[in-house]
């Protein structure tokens, strides 16, 4: 039985929508690997493959030669063992020597409920342009879900380390099927949500893919949120989100508050919930994007709060835990796109970050768009990512 969900209402325009555009109502296509409510063995260990069954061709992509469904271990926000879901899109044609070179595909917001699962519905335009386009490339495509999404628990909302275990665990996982022919070389892609997951996962993927053999190469995010935990903790009935960005930032607050809630049962976060924003976060849990932005048309943050979010005795503490981005120890190199017309993501979050990634002494490109947002970033950037990929597999 999944997890009962609270949340805030109030900062879909700080993550940015992953443009999940599955029908409102639509039944999710499991390809037959309906494990939303699994009470299977688990591996203690993470990235170990439970189930795969060949993707429904109806949710597969451009140039893909084989597209399958995969069930696999991983760690959750608590730090237990915990199972994820995700696709896997192979080329056409045959492998390269040594096989194909991996991307991990970090997807931006789609929901907490179980039917937003992005192996479950087919692909925006948008991703499907974007993950054909790297398939065109010769690349292997890896794309997890997330724990808990489309798996028993809650997914773990702009959960850095949680989120970092889920993406790198979903290519261990991935190789251990031979069939598929993939190099040990592979590299993380993301964008909004997904941008930040990447991040993450780039801090550690080293670590967490330890003993795998693999060979991690480098880091692609667009559209990244960095610092949102310090936007959050000022979140209250007089204070609002920073001027500038659109009404998307109601829904992600939503989320964001849910996942922190739930990964931290000893902060009181429901203290400073209004009715309203306890009704608000009771639709977060169940309700994709797409409705839940309906549901809260014309909500604003300052609606779900009595007091601001730092006032709630841990919080602060428990958000720089939960959301906070590092900005050293990264090992291979970090492309940051960002359209300078972003009204979901702050335009700073993207340079702030290359700021101090730099300060660190890592390896990072900042690219920035004059003339694209928060969406269009991502098919703008390619021109750039492209070649940086290709540098970074060389």
């Amino acid at each position: 039985m999944r997890i009962t969900r609270f949340a805030l209402a109030g900062i879909t325009a700080l993550v940015g929508s992953g443009l999940f555009l599955a029908p409102a109502g639509a039944a999710p296509n499991w390809s037959g690997l309906d494990v939303a409510n699994y009470a299977g063995p688990i591996p203690a260990k993470g990235g170990q493959q439970i189930r795969s069954v060949d993707l429904d061709p109806a949710l597969s992509i451009p140039g893909a030669g084989t597209a399958k469904r995969v069930l696999y271990s991983t760690t959750d926000q608590h730090g237990k063992p915990a199972t994820s879901t995700g696709a896997i899109f192979v080329p056409k044609g045959p492998a390269p020597a040594g096989g194909w070179p991996v991307i991990a595909w970090a997807h931006g917001t789609v929901g907490l409920g179980d039917t937003c699962a992005p192996s479950a519905s087919p692909r925006s335009a948008r991703d499907r342009e974007y993950l054909g386009h790297w398939l065109s490339q010769r690349y292997a495509v890896v794309a997890s879900d997330y724990a808990g999404l489309g798996t028993p628990g809650l997914m773990s909302y702009l959960n850095s380390v949680s989120t970092a275990h889920n993406v790198v665990d979903s290519v261990v996982a991935a190789h251990q099927d031979p069939s598929l022919q993939l190099s040990k070389k592979w590299a993380i892609v993301g964008q909004s949500q997904g941008g930040g997951a990447a991040v993450n996962s780039a801090r550690w993927a080293t670590e967490f893919s330890a003993g795998s053999g693999l060979d991690y190469r480098g880091v692609v995010a667009t559209g990244t949120p960095f610092k949102i935990e310090e936007v959050v903790k000022n979140v209250g009935p007089a204070s609002g989100l920073p001027g500038g960005l659109s009404s998307a930032a109601t829904s992600y607050t939503a989320y964001i508050l849910a996942g922190i809630r739930e990964a931290n049962p000893g902060v009181d976060f429901d203290s400073v919930l209004t009715p309203r924003g306890k009704a608000a976060a009771a639709k977060a849990e169940v309700q994709c994007y797409a409705q839940l932005s309906t549901s809260l048309a014309g909500q604003k943050p300052t609606d779900f709060l009595t007091a601001k979010v730092s006032t709630v005795p841990g919080a602060s503490a428990a958000l720089d835990r939960y959301m906070g981005t590092p900005t050293s120890g990264y090992d291979r190199p970090v492309f940051l796109g960002v359209g300078l017309k972003d009204t979901d993501v702050p335009v700073q979050s993207s340079i702030a970050l290359a700021a101090a990634l730099k300060k660190s002494g890592t390896t990072v490109e900042l690219h920035q768009y004059p003339n694209a947002g928060h969406s269009g970033a991502v098919l703008e950037s390619m021109k750039d990512s492209t070649p940086f990929l290709a540098r970074v597999f060389a």
